[in-house]
């Protein structure tokens, strides 16, 4: 393909599909770069960088499988601009693949984000859901979510509050969650939904203070395969705080699909700032 037909494609392609793409490099990394409709307020939207991690190793020749769990953990703040990420298999068996994955910028080792995770492969067993995704009113009928901090990565989004506490009293949330322009939903994407639920704190008490994600943890119910029925239609998610102390504090949500399906589970532990 031309490079004229190259960029043409890039062009065509969906938003979050131009964010999330990563190049190879000669060096065996992958170079990526940061957009600014995910600018979250002083780094990238926390599900993006998930994403792009989820994306390196599904670009490496040697994947097998879907994935299984993802853990990233943030450590210092990706500035605007390139990066690179270096995708690496720490061990392999007949049904698990566990895989390092480091973010750095510029000329220095210093790593922005350490990540690891395990891919799968899915075999047809018993299974059951003990899970039980509660009632909420359809997407038409709640409330979007409207941000009042300075933060582009929302408006990628349709994000609508089923249920939300009016008097602070909790932090339970029940959010229909879509891509603002309709993309249908992967692995990919679903990776950047477990990020969009709000700091549980914000919804304790009207004020807002410095927050930022320490670790994000991801778990993957659902193969690709199982994915490609989602096709387009919003995710359904129930998120709810635990403890918030001594400047740090955790949220878990599910992610539901169609028929009842739970595709994901996520818990996050948040540090803040009084």
């Amino acid at each position: 393909m031309s490079n004229a037909a190259d960029a043409a494609k890039a062009a065509a392609a969906h938003p979050f599909d131009r964010a999330v793409a990563l190049e190879s490099i000669p060096d065996g990394r992958l170079r990526g770069r940061t957009n600014e409709s995910y600018w979250n307020m002083i780094s990238p939207f926390g599900g993006m960088t998930a994403a792009m991690v989820l994306n390196a190793i599904l670009q490496k020749p040697e994947r097998q499988g879907d994935p299984v769990a993802l853990t990233v953990n943030f450590a210092a703040p990706i500035q605007a601009g390139e990066f690179f990420v270096e995708a690496r298999m720490a061990r392999a068996n007949r049904s698990t693949q566990h895989w390092a994955v480091t973010i750095v910028q510029g000329t220095t080792p210093d790593v922005v984000v350490n990540a690891i995770a395990i891919f799968g492969v899915r075999r047809p067993t018993w299974g059951d859901t003990e899970a039980v995704r509660p009632s909420a009113p359809d997407p038409e009928a709640s409330r979007r979510f409207q941000p009042t901090m300075p933060m582009r990565w929302p408006a990628m989004y349709d994000v609508r509050y089923a249920r939300v506490s009016n008097d602070n009293t909790d932090s339970l949330t029940h959010t229909w969650i879509r891509d603002a322009e309709p993309r249908n939903v992967d692995c990919l994407s679903l990776t950047a939904y477990c990020d969009t639920f709000a700091p549980r704190i914000f919804f304790r008490r009207p004020l807002l203070v410095p927050v930022g994600t320490v670790s994000l943890n991801i778990y993957y119910h659902v193969s690709a395969e199982d994915l490609a029925h989602h096709g387009s239609a919003p995710v359904f998610g129930v998120a709810h705080g635990q403890v918030n102390r001594k400047g740090y504090g955790d949220q878990h949500a599910q992610l539901w699909g169609q028929e009842n399906t739970l595709l994901a589970t996520t818990h996050q532990m948040l540090w803040y700032k009084e």
